[in-house]
């Protein structure tokens, strides 16, 4: 019978569909190899509940709790009472801490591996087992940049939220037996704000399953033929990813536009807020929407654009335009933890994005930076540093 093993994650590990998702899966998946497996999470939207059976098959125990977000951004209110960062209220429910105790009482758990900060208070007081915590970004850092672009009084909550979340990573980073980042850049950051924990943290990369976004296949083309197609692919109610599409809408795809009438922006994913759909009113510019399938959308496109000004850590949507060996024009915070190459370029300003942009639309040779994907982000390999701190062999 293989060891028994806890897996907590702030949301259900499946489809693997975006970005935290995505690393996740693959660190669940990774992991239900060597261990028996059995996951605490939340379901935070409805259309979730379908993969709530996917989980029950690979896992053993599950305890999949409903997360309201609406109900749940009231709930968080409570730390602006208890001095604390609003985002533990926010995911703290007494259905799944009841679960984790008894799981681990009863089943003798020695392991456990969290899957974002939030999740850590569900096994603070259970000191005597290997705990480990893949932090993936410095997320109290995200909530400083949101400060940084929004008005009062939001400004005002957001810095609040960004200084006692770090406070709480620092305590987190220090009690638990080692944490990881997704990137180098974000472990010697996070060993900046917090040195008393620098021997214990460490990183793995994400990867990208470079056989599912391989372009050695037909696709469905999604676009005209006489277009020249540039896309975005995200979650689009997401924040940093609206912001990264308004402003390429607005202020770089128009430079664009004057001396390639031609060219067209496709904003590639599900949910879409309504300072998305809006942007469909703009020339040239077409918000698709949830998707069944977004290979054929990079595979046809000439280019893939990843404006992102308010980022952290490896952005998948970067790893999977590169597998399916199309070039992309990235922020500097889009590209950190990747290597910038002849098919994966830098712009820091919109008369650099717009330059970048038009040279690629103008250029028909290949570029590809697929061979790169296949040589450093592949799931297993970046996998086996957490596999092996679980093993003692580290």
């Amino acid at each position: 019978m293989p060891e028994n093993l806890l897996f907590l994650s702030h949301r259900i590990p499946y489809p693997p569909n975006k970005g935290d998702k995505i690393r996740s899966f693959h660190l669940l998946d990774h992991l239900r190899k060597q261990y028996r497996v059995h996951l605490g999470t939340f379901v935070d939207d409805g259309k979730d509940w379908i993969h709530a059976e996917k989980m029950k098959e690979i896992c053993g125990e599950c305890c999949i709790v409903p997360l309201n977000p609406r109900l749940s951004r009231l709930t968080s209110l409570k730390g602006l009472a208890s001095g604390e960062a609003l985002t533990l209220p926010y995911y703290r429910n007494n259905t799944l801490q009841a679960w984790v105790d008894s799981l681990i009482e009863n089943l003798s758990i020695e392991k456990i591996v969290v899957f974002s900060s939030a999740m850590a208070q569900y096994v603070e007081k259970h000191t005597d087992a290997l705990r480990i915590m893949d932090f993936v970004d410095i997320d109290s850092d995200k909530w400083t940049q949101y400060a940084d672009s929004k008005p009062w009084p939001l400004n005002a909550i957001y810095r609040r939220e960004g200084q006692l979340l770090e406070k709480y990573e620092r305590k987190i980073a220090s009690a638990f037996d080692v944490s990881f980042f997704v990137s180098p850049q974000e472990a010697d950051h996070f060993r900046t704000i917090a040195p008393e924990c620098s021997s214990k943290i460490h990183y793995y990369s994400n990867g990208v399953d470079a056989e599912y976004f391989s372009p050695e296949r037909a696709y469905p083309n999604p676009f005209r033929e006489d277009e020249k197609a540039i896309v975005f692919t995200g979650a689009m109610d997401y924040w940093p990813n609206i912001e990264a599409v308004t402003w390429f809408s607005k202020e770089i795809f128009p430079l664009v536009l004057k001396s390639e009438p031609r060219a067209r922006f496709h904003i590639v994913g599900s949910n879409p807020a309504r300072e998305v759909k809006h942007l469909s009113a703009l020339q040239g510019v077409t918000v698709t929407g949830r998707v069944e399938d977004v290979r054929p959308y990079l595979f046809h496109a000439r280019l893939a654009v990843a404006p992102l000004r308010i980022a952290r850590g490896i952005q998948n949507k970067v790893l999977e335009a590169m597998a399916m060996a199309k070039p992309v024009v990235a922020s500097p915070q889009a590209l950190e933890g990747i290597v910038e190459n002849e098919s994966c370029i830098c712009a820091r300003d919109e008369i650099e994005f717009s330059g970048h942009v038009l040279r690629l639309l103008g250029n028909s040779g290949e570029m590809s930076g697929r061979s790169r994907i296949l040589e450093s982000y592949d799931w297993e390999r970046n996998l086996e540093k957490i596999a092996s701190f679980l093993e003692g062999k580290s």
